[in-house]
């Protein structure tokens, strides 16, 4: 699956909800998650560790559905011919 197939996914199942919402309150819960992640990684669980990656991936898409970023395409910052090594530290 490509990253916009599963942007367009989470778009149809949730983008209205998350518009009314808005991006402030989407945000909260996208550190929630990402809270869960943190907690999960000290941790031996697996299985839980994938639910929570894919949580947070999921709610980075809404965020970026409701910004009107297409994420595909913002991951080619990386991924495009124009990178060059790393940012300095």
């Amino acid at each position: 699956m490509h990253i916009n197939e599963f942007q367009n996914i989470i778009s149809k199942k949730y983008e209205k909800r998350d518009r009314e919402r808005g991006t402030p309150r989407t945000f909260l819960w996208f550190i929630e998650e990402v809270g869960e992640l943190a907690t999960v990684l000290a941790s031996d669980d697996h299985k839980n560790k994938e639910e929570e990656f894919a949580d947070v991936f999921a709610w980075l898409c809404t965020l970026a559905n409701i910004n009107e970023v297409d994420m595909e395409k913002a991951c080619t910052k990386y991924t495009g011919d124009k990178v060059k090594g790393l940012k300095p530290k």
